[in-house]
């Protein structure tokens, strides 16, 4: 029987290796895999919506979502999710020891709409009371000149947004000093070296992280999946399916990180990590689905408005394919 041939973009997770093996196929469909970094896939997508279903940046998503354009659907399905207090790096001679030292500060970005830099702005104002007005941004590429937004915005006034000097990277920025801290979701190379003039905001930042849990019960998602609405125009069932399938694929990368006969990624204590996220975060941290995740999604699209990005004032359920959204019963 002829299948649905649709190309899938994406970076090479375990919860999706699944569906790219063999060991779990979409009823009805065939997955074109293009295993990709997801700054090309996001940028791709954005601008030319070039996969019929990709990993997409939440907060693009929201802006998308917000303005019409590009036309796409997210179904829930989230595979990334990370927390980010790891993501705010300084200069060490500026003198900033907490967060509130950001206050007036010179903060580089890669880009004001990526979802890591929804999260650590929503975390610093709920948290340490430092609002996106109170921070002079600079946006530009962190290892190599003439990053971009992937989607044009439309912010308020108050909200301070400058571009680098053309030529340079927010990594030497940071560096030399130009700029006083640095918030993006890839350490900066002058981090992974070990230069003296960088380190970051949070060095304990797992016990942060695992703090922030206790006292909110979010464990940020950072990533969705997106099919592109001429796709679910011509064949609506594909959400549900591909959802389906997706989750099987979830759940099978689940086990195989349980069990012990043999190590799924080349971390020597792998069980007691795991042991120990489970007991933080329950044995079921990493969920898909609209009911398990709504406050997370709900902080998030108050994020997005408070920050500028969105207008609407979204229900979680605005969001995602239908057909997601309920189950049948028999």
């Amino acid at each position: 029987m002829t299948r649905l041939r649709l190309s899938f973009a994406a970076a090479p997770y375990d919860r999706i290796m699944p569906l790219v093996d063999g060991r779990v196929s979409p009823r009805g469909i065939e997955l074109i895999y293009l295993p990709q970094v997801v700054e090309e896939t996001f940028w791709r997508m954005a601008r030319f919506q070039e996969y019929d279903v990709a990993e997409f940046s939440l907060s693009s998503y929201l802006i998308a979502r917000d303005r019409g354009e590009p036309r796409l659907t997210a179904i829930p399905v989230f595979p990334s999710r990370m927390f980010r207090h790891s993501a705010i790096y300084v200069n060490t001679r500026t003198g900033i020891r907490q967060p509130r030292d950001l206050i007036g500060r010179r903060v580089g970005i890669p880009e004001y709409q990526l979802t890591a830099l929804l999260w650590v702005r929503g975390i610093l104002a709920d948290d340490y009371g430092v609002r996106p007005e109170d921070i002079e941004w600079y946006v530009g590429g962190e290892e190599r000149a003439g990053r971009r937004e992937k989607l044009p915005l439309e912010l308020p006034s108050t909200i301070r947004l400058h571009p680098i000097p053309e030529g340079t990277t927010l990594n030497e920025l940071l560096v030399n000093g130009a700029l006083d801290a640095l918030i993006a979701p890839r350490a900066p190379s002058s981090f992974l070296t070990g230069h003296p003039a960088v380190a970051r905001l949070f060095p304990n930042y797992r016990e942060v992280d695992a703090d922030y849990y206790r006292r909110t019960r979010i464990f940020p998602i950072m990533h969705v999946v997106v099919i592109r609405d001429d796709i679910l125009e011509r064949y609506p069932w594909v959400a549900r399916n591909l959802y389906e399938a997706f989750e099987r694929a979830r759940q099978l990368a689940f086990a195989e990180l349980r069990q012990t006969a043999a190590l799924a990624a080349m971390l020597p204590w792998l069980p007691a990590e795991l042991e120990r996220t489970c007991a933080i975060l329950g044995d079921e941290y990493w969920t898909y689905g609209v009911d398990a995740n709504r406050h997370v999604l709900e902080t998030a699209i108050r994020y997005a408005i408070e920050q500028g990005l969105i207008r609407q004032r979204f229900t979680v359920e605005d969001l995602f394919a239908p057909s997601t959204l309920e189950e049948f019963v028999i």
